[in-house]
């Protein structure tokens, strides 16, 4: 019997050539993903198997030499998760992140996927996950856009003009070549300047660019306003959204913090749709609730807080899963404005990480490493 183990390393370089950043079959890959967590094939962390992942937290203050503190977007965290359907794979990505890298030239966060046979647990591959994992966030909103926006949308709002934002238009702009204004509403010159170029470089099909100062004016006449900030180091300093700011027809695409009144989820012309309640229901149970006006920091959160707080019923709730399967309607009139929750979940990372990988198996891409010839133990 052999029992030599190799397994594929695939750096960022690698990944590329094995298509990470195909955004159309990246938006494929999240629709088979969607409906397999719709018909429960998966599991996440946890005993309930919902969890986003585990995080480790440092104090804010310690009397041991050397130990990190606390600080807001410093964390280091593993996402496990299984896949089944075509996928049938276990992975974990891990990652550190720290606002102060880009300092040093780095990106503030380091991002590493591992993927492994589900029933041996023996590695099939390593592989750099910074790029997929921008590619699957930007997908699952391009998953959204595309089954809940209003026909041949227009103007797109960013909020917050990171690397996040971007993969996201990316989605937008490959499903609906109708874009041609983007609005946008940073926290810095340098990072909305970075951010144009970057558009400049590589979406020719927008003509024009609106810089705002407050929130509300970005959001004015957006067809899809998306919310891509990190979050902030008070509370009340993450950004909100109100239904008075939004023309009728919009879609809010929430990926990260947003404040959400409870009055505006429950107003019945809005439509509340998630990725996954479930998740955000295993996050926030046993939590204190919110005592600010405003329900959460992150918009399925919100969700789960408005339901508990007997606000909005849990079977007003869409899963973005049942719209494509078909089980319930996605956008209803062309007056209605959706909020769409996308917390992320490892198994969008599995669900990429393997296609990418057996991309690179099939074109014998990335390099082999031996694990052993025979184990030791």
């Amino acid at each position: 019997m052999n029992n030599g183990i190799s397994f594929l390393y695939l750096d960022e370089n690698a990944m590329i050539k094995a298509g990470v950043k195909d955004m159309h079959k990246c938006i494929q890959t999240m629709e088979d993903m969607f409906l397999l967590l719709q018909e429960g094939d998966y599991r996440m962390g946890g005993e309930k198997g919902n969890e986003h992942g585990i995080r480790v937290s440092f104090p804010k203050e310690s009397n041991i030499v050397g130990m990190p503190l606390h600080k807001p977007d410093y964390r280091f965290m593993a996402m496990p998760a299984y896949l089944g359907g075509r996928f049938k794979a276990f992975g974990i990505k891990s990652y550190g992140s720290n606002p102060a890298n880009v300092q040093l030239g780095l990106p503030r966060s380091v991002l590493m996927m591992t993927l492994m046979d589900v029933c041996t647990g023996v590695p099939l591959a390593y592989m750099s996950a910074n790029i997929l994992s921008a590619m699957r966030t930007g997908a699952t909103s391009g998953v959204g856009a595309k089954y809940l926006s209003v026909k041949n949308p227009k103007t797109v709002t960013i909020i917050g003009p990171g690397t996040v934002s971007r993969y996201s238009l990316y989605s937008f702009i490959t499903l609906y070549p109708s874009i041609e204004k983007i609005k946008i509403k940073g926290r810095s010159k340098q990072g909305i300047d970075d951010f144009i170029s970057y558009c400049k470089e590589n979406f020719k099909i927008i003509k024009s660019y609106e810089i705002c100062d407050k929130i509300e004016d970005a959001c004015g006449d957006s067809d899809i306003v998306f919310f891509g900030t990190t979050n902030a180091a008070n509370y009340e300093d993450n950004p909100t959204v109100q239904k008075e700011w939004l023309k009728a027809g919009s879609l809010v695409i929430g990926a990260s913090a947003l404040l959400v009144n409870t009055d505006f989820l429950s107003n019945e012309d809005v439509k509340v749709i998630s990725d996954n309640y479930k998740m955000y229901e295993e996050w926030g149970e046993g939590q204190p609730l919110p005592t600010q006006k405003n329900v959460s920091t992150l918009l399925g959160m919100g969700f789960y807080d408005a339901v508990v707080q007997g606000k909005i019923r849990r079977d007003s709730i869409t899963e973005i899963g049942e719209v494509l399967k078909g089980e319930k309607s996605g956008r209803d009139n062309d007056q209605q404005i959706i909020l769409y929750a996308v917390g992320g979940m490892p198994i969008e990372d599995v669900a990429w990480g393997y296609d990418c990988y057996m991309n690179a198996v099939k074109n014998n891409i990335g390099t082999s490493l031996k694990l052993w010839d025979k184990p030791m133990l």
